[in-house]
């Protein structure tokens, strides 16, 4: 499900063609940092028409394992906050944006469900990092559908949050 924006010329665009159009405007390069949407951000970017400007590689980085190796997530981070934390969202975002050479990171990590949950990070819990020319900042999400309805409107919120970043840069 895509949102639609109106831009400019009151032509109705997707949120994912916004952000492309943001970052080729602006000159950047974006990449991705996913664990419990498994790719559903990079997909949403990908579905753009000339995205291949702005994005050449992303990380799905679902274990602890991933996302220390290729993300460089500290142990530490790990063990005191879990995956599913601010932190690890943080460190996700910046982490991609060095191993990939890109200017913008966006990165998701969280509990999508059925299992999982706990009564401190319950099911529907997502941290989403955003990494913009060093600079960072984190949303909190809870999300009430299924697995693939929090993976979905995760996946949304990321593209809307690296928006937000883009409009105010």
């Amino acid at each position: 499900m895509s949102e639609n924006i109106h831009i400019r010329n009151e032509k109705e665009i997707s949120l994912e063609e916004a952000v492309v159009s943001l970052l080729k405007e602006k000159n950047l390069t974006v990449t991705t940092a996913e664990s419990c949407t498994a790719g559903l951000v990079a997909a949403r970017i990908m579905n753009v028409a000339g995205a291949s400007y702005v994005y050449s590689e992303g990380y799905i980085t679902y274990s602890d394992d991933a996302k220390r190796k290729l993300l460089g997530v500290r142990k530490e981070t790990l063990e005191k906050y879990t995956a599913v934390s601010e932190e690890t969202a943080l460190e996700m975002a910046a982490g991609a944006a060095k191993s990939a050479g890109a200017d913008a990171a966006i990165s998701v990590t969280g509990i999508a469900g059925p299992g999982g949950g706990t009564e401190e990070k319950p099911v529907g819990l997502i941290y989403i990092g955003c990494f913009l020319r060093g600079e960072m900042t984190v949303k909190e999400c809870h999300f009430e559908g299924d697995r693939m309805e929090n993976r979905t409107a995760a996946a949304g919120e990321a593209l809307q949050l690296l928006k937000q970043q883009l409009m105010t840069e």
